[in-house]
């Protein structure tokens, strides 16, 4: 365990996407914790058992999405199954498409990976969010993947995202939600609102992100990542629950010194 404490996270994220009010370091580190650590009693009885009994569960994503290993090769089934394991399990006419969206989505994707450079998507220039600057841009890429017919944006942009998360953004109804009203003349998308706020809060985030990979040093979470789940609890009134999960765990007890 590092000697990292809850008041190292000390710069505030003022995120217009998330709400009115910035978050401070604290409360966002706790969320994140409580998203990667949190569990839920579950009622289980197998088939065979005659009483059921009470199991503690994942309460989010993170072990079904966040720490997969990341498949190689080309896209392909191992990337529909986890993006199943973001956003639920699909059913087999949805599966095919979703799987043959991917295979669509393999020359968009390594042109959206070149186009990149090397570069994470919050060091990208305003121009790639832009449609001044298209086309060819990472923000008309990003565009295109998310106007597919549903329910594959979201399965696609997650299986790229698994693969590239410090460059694709996650996509849900949700989060589309928050950060439509706060686009602006000219943005490719509302991947360009990410951006805006990813570079407005540089600092707080690479804060936020080296005391996250402290905690969670087996599968870290990129700043892309972060924003992302800030703006997801937020918007789904899943951040107190989260907070209150994360300030539950051993890891936050050391961190607070208590």
């Amino acid at each position: 365990m590092s000697t990292l404490s809850a008041g190292d996270v000390r710069l505030a994220l003022d995120l217009p996407s998330a709400g009115p009010e910035p978050l401070t370091g604290r409360t966002a580190l706790a969320a994140v914790l409580g998203y990667a650590r949190g569990r839920r009693p579950l009622r289980y009885r197998s088939p065979n058992e005659r009483e059921g009994r009470w199991v503690q569960v994942p309460a989010f994503g993170h072990e079904r999405f966040d720490a997969r290993p990341v498949p190689s090769g080309p896209l392909g089934d191992d990337d529909v199954l986890v993006a199943e394991g973001l956003h639920g399990r699909l059913d087999p006419e949805s599966w095919t498409a979703v799987r043959r969206a991917l295979d669509e989505a393999q020359p968009v994707a390594d042109a959206l990976v070149a186009r990149a450079a090397g570069r994470p998507f919050w060091e990208l220039p305003a121009d790639e969010l832009s449609v001044l600057g298209e086309p060819g841009t990472v923000g008309a890429a990003l565009r295109n993947l998310a106007e597919l017919p549903q329910p594959q944006p979201r399965y696609v942009l997650a299986a790229l995202h698994h693969r590239h998360p410090e460059l694709v953004p996650l996509l849900t109804r949700a989060t589309w939600l928050q950060s439509v009203a706060h686009l602006r003349e000219g943005d490719s998308g509302v991947a360009a609102v990410a951006h805006r706020e990813l570079r407005a809060n540089a600092a707080a985030f690479a804060e936020l992100e080296t005391a996250v990979a402290a905690l969670l040093p087996a599968a870290p979470l990129t700043r892309l990542r972060l924003h992302d789940l800030l703006v997801w609890l937020s918007g789904t009134l899943r951040l107190p629950t989260a907070v209150a999960l994360g300030e539950g765990t051993e890891e936050w007890r050391r961190l607070s010194g208590s």
